[in-house]
C-alpha cells in the first residue's frame, strides 16, 4: 500500500511548518463549501468526513453546522491543531459534533456511511492510479445520494498550453512567503506533488459513480467540484 504519509510530506510533522500552514489556508471561506452541501439537503444531522483536514479551515465550522464531523489527517500535529482551535473556540466544534482521526483516503473507513465527504487540495498528494482508488473508496463510504465536496489544483488546460498558465500563475504568487504561497512554492508543487488533468480527473470521479453536479474553476488551476453518488 502507498505511504500516504510520505505523499503528504513530512513536513507536515513540522510545528513550524504546520503554524505556517495554518496561517495561509484561510481562503477560501468554508461558508461556500457548508453551503454547497446545504443545498444537497444536508444539514444537523447529517455526517461528514473532512479528508486531509489540515488545521480544521473546514472541520471546525461545518462541526457547528452539521450533526457530526471526523476530520481525517495523516499528520497528528494537524490534528493536534485542529482540537486545540476547535476548544478554543468552542461553540458547538469540540466533540461529539468533531471528531479527530489520523488516517488518509486509502487507510481510514467509517463504520457508517456518510452523508458527505470534504477535502480541500489533498487529493493531489496522490499519483493518479490512488486518486481513482481514493475517490472509489469516498464513492463507498457514503450513502445513496451522499455528496462529495471536492477542491483541488487541477489543470483545465492541454499540455500545451502549460507553459502559459503556470507562467501566470507563478507571476501572480506571493513576495513574502509568510504572507502567503511563492513562486518557488508553486514550482515545487509543479515538480512534486500530483495535480492531474481535468480531462483525466472527470471520468475517474464518473468510474467511482460519482455524478457531477456543479463545477467552477479558478484560474485554470483551482477546481471546486460538487459530486452526488448514483443510487
Amino acid at each position: 500500500m502507498l505511504d500516504e504519509l510520505a505523499h503528504a510530506g513530512y513536513e507536515h510533522l513540522d510545528a513550524e511548518f504546520i503554524a505556517g500552514f495554518d496561517r495561509k489556508q484561510g481562503y477560501p471561506d468554508a461558508e461556500a463549501d457548508i453551503a454547497a452541501f446545504a443545498a444537497h439537503g444536508l444539514g444537523r444531522a447529517s455526517v461528514i468526513i473532512d479528508f486531509g483536514a489540515g488545521t480544521g479551515q473546514f472541520a471546525i465550522p461545518a462541526a457547528r453546522r452539521f450533526g457530526r464531523v471526523t476530520a481525517v489527517d495523516v499528520s497528528p500535529g494537524m490534528l493536534e491543531a485542529i482540537a486545540a482551535k476547535a476548544a478554543a473556540g468552542d461553540g458547538g466544534a469540540t466533540p461529539p459534533r468533531l471528531e479527530c482521526v489520523r488516517g488518509g483516503f486509502l487507510s481510514y473507513f467509517p463504520a457508517e456511511p456518510a452523508d458527505g465527504v470534504y477535502t480541500r487540495h489533498a487529493l493531489h498528494q496522490l499519483p493518479d492510479f490512488w486518486k481513482a482508488l481514493a475517490l472509489r473508496r469516498i464513492a463507498d463510504m457514503l450513502r445513496p445520494g451522499g455528496v462529495l465536496r471536492l477542491r483541488d489544483l487541477v489543470y483545465d488546460f492541454g499540455p500545451g498550453e502549460a507553459g502559459a498558465v503556470f507562467d501566470g500563475w507563478l507571476e501572480g504568487a506571493a513576495d513574502d512567503p509568510a504572507a502567503g504561497y511563492t513562486a518557488a512554492d508553486y514550482a515545487e508543487h509543479i515538480r512534486t506533488e500530483h495535480s492531474t488533468f481535468r480531462w483525466l480527473l472527470e471520468p475517474m470521479l464518473a468510474a467511482a459513480g460519482l455524478d457531477i453536479a456543479e463545477v467552477s474553476y479558478g484560474r485554470r488551476l483551482y477546481a471546486a467540484y460538487t459530486c452526488v453518488k448514483a443510487g
